[in-house]
């Protein structure tokens, strides 16, 4: 694994155990970018994945993570509407410049600045659910419950 690579890796292990959790963290030969190809290196449903996508509020610029089910869209009109403002999806440089992470590699913790969180309900249905761990070809397992502890994120429809 490259040094960025690994690097971002024990970003995220170490946040993990600054959480009090000791997930192992599984370096997948496919890719992980998009849920499917997460779902199917796994052998899990995409329901069960985790997406971490980043948002960028129109007027303040401010960052905002949404953590979805893989296989959910994320209705932005919901999130605006808990916002009262405008949001749109954030581009790579705004992503990796506010959680230290590329686009398909986004955890849902270990960022570089702190992010307002919205954790879609749906992924409460599961007993384990797979988060990307820093890289595109890297996953953690945790429990919802977790998922929640680890972000403080507010539940809430997403879709």
């Amino acid at each position: 694994m490259p040094n960025d690579l690994s690097t971002s890796v024990r970003k995220v292990e170490k946040a993990l155990k600054a959480h009090g959790l000791e997930c192992q963290v599984l370096n997948m030969k496919e890719t992980t970018r998009s849920a499917q190809d997460a779902a199917n290196s796994l052998g899990c449903r995409v329901e069960q994945i985790v997406k971490s996508l980043v948002f960028m509020t129109k007027k303040t610029k401010k960052p905002i993570l949404v953590i979805a089910s893989g296989a959910n869209r994320v209705n932005i009109k919901k999130i605006r509407n808990l916002l009262s403002e405008p949001i749109k999806m954030a581009d790579p440089d705004f992503v990796r410049a506010k959680t230290g992470f590329a686009i398909g590699g986004v955890p849902p913790l270990g960022h570089s600045n702190p992010l307002e969180t919205f954790i879609d309900e749906d992924l409460l249905k599961h007993t384990e659910i797979w988060a990307a761990a820093g890289t595109s070809n890297t996953m953690f397992k945790l429990s919802p419950d977790d998922l929640q502890k680890i972000t403080e994120g507010q539940v809430i429809s997403v879709t």
